[in-house]
């Protein structure tokens, strides 16, 4: 199972395989005097110690989400299992994960990849490194080690961020994606001078996922939390495909507007913030697309909030059942994989339209409410055109 684990667990951060109208003219944000706020009043602190969703995310444990990240990506086969093949392909499939970056990032992140388009040959056979039992942080350290190793003669370490490593098709003991995060206090990697803190090492996974387990995974990288559940039958009740950190493989799988305001890659003003009881209309520009305010949020304790975002199905990938307004509750004292976001269902009646199932909790339409009577907070949808919704939010 993928446990995004604390460093005293001592074990890697993986990913398993688990199984991602009425219109409106403009209306600007009303807000009573009452109820002014500024967005910091609604920031949440972590409280978890590790991967969460606060906004106090400790970047020396993490990479911080702004500017270019120089990125190696590393080629291996394994004396029981060796390429035959080109790199080229494992590169075309992965590639793609910066152009993705960038967009979702409005162009505040970008993943300069460098690849190494030979095959490393690592030392041990590839069933000796413990992927398919649950690796341990020594483990992965040791398998990033070699690999680095391997790749050191000929390769300045000194000149990147962080290392990717993909493993040949023939090496099926390398069944997942554990992302890895240096141990502050352990002697770790260092090569070329330059302490290695940040990598992922790719499994048989990538071929099913596709990129977006870049994506996925480097999110880890930046101190984003696994969204899908580690215990129950049900792994991905929590988000369902709305989310990257959830099911990759989803209809509409990008970071929620929570997360791109926690990276910085929406600024204060984009973001309507109610803390105190009070009431206020808000139009929401499509989270997918740049500029305007970007997400509604309703802060309802010293960790947790609701937040509203609209969606509009922008891209090849995306599907008009992921359209509408996405609510979802926000706690940053949950650890990962234990529902630190949890999105509301706007339909649990209806059956999901045919391409949707891995998206059955529906985004709120025109018309439709929510309301947390433990909370006194109430989000109605008062239109829709093809870029913006606009709601009301009220806190009692």
């Amino acid at each position: 199972m993928h446990r995004h684990a604390r460093k005293v667990r001592r074990l890697a951060v993986a990913l398993t395989v688990l199984a991602p109208l009425a219109v409106a003219a403009p209306v600007a944000s009303a807000v009573s005097e009452d109820t002014a706020t500024t967005a910091a009043d609604c920031a949440l602190p972590g409280r978890t110690g590790w991967t969460d969703e606060g906004h106090d995310t400790d970047y020396r444990q993490f990479q911080k989400p702004i500017g270019t990240k120089r990125v190696l990506m590393l080629f291996v086969d394994f004396p029981d299992a060796q390429a035959t093949d080109s790199t080229n392909d494992y590169y075309d499939e992965l590639a793609p994960a910066a152009d993705w970056m960038q967009k979702a990032s409005f162009g505040r992140v970008k993943l300069d990849i460098t690849p190494v388009h030979r095959w490393l040959r690592m030392p041990q056979e590839s069933t000796t490194y413990g992927f398919d039992r649950g690796i341990t942080f020594e483990e992965h350290e040791l398998y990033m080690r070699q690999a680095v190793q391997a790749a050191d003669p000929d390769v300045d370490f000194s000149r990147y961020d962080m290392v990717y490593i993909v493993p040949n098709k023939a090496a099926k003991a390398i069944k997942f994606s554990p992302t890895y995060l240096y141990d502050p206090a352990a002697a770790g990697i260092v090569a070329d001078g330059k302490r290695l803190k940040w990598g992922v090492t790719f499994g048989q996974d990538m071929w099913r996922w596709g990129f977006k387990v870049v994506n996925h995974e480097t999110g880890h990288t930046f101190g984003l939390p696994d969204l899908y559940a580690f215990e129950g039958a049900d792994f991905h009740r929590y988000v369902r495909g709305w989310d990257l950190m959830g099911n990759i493989a989803g209809p509409a799988p990008q970071y929620v507007g929570w997360e791109l305001w926690k990276f910085g890659w929406i600024d204060d003003d984009q973001v309507s913030c109610l803390s105190t009881a009070g009431s206020r209309t808000v139009q929401l520009k499509a989270v997918e697309r740049p500029d305007g305010t970007k997400i509604a949020v309703v802060r309802t304790g010293e960790t947790t909030a609701y937040v509203a975002e609209s969606r509009k199905a922008v891209g090849n990938d995306a599907k008009a059942c992921s359209t509408g307004v996405l609510i979802y509750k926000v706690d940053s004292a949950a650890q990962t994989g234990y529902g630190p976001v949890q999105v509301v269902n706007g339909n649990p009646e209806a059956t999901p339209p045919s391409g949707c199932a891995q998206l059955d909790m529906a985004a709120f339409r025109p018309g439709q409410s929510f309301t947390d009577p433990d909370t006194g907070v109430r989000i109605d949808v008062k239109s829709s055109s093809p870029l913006h919704d606009v709601i009301s939010v009220t806190k009692q």
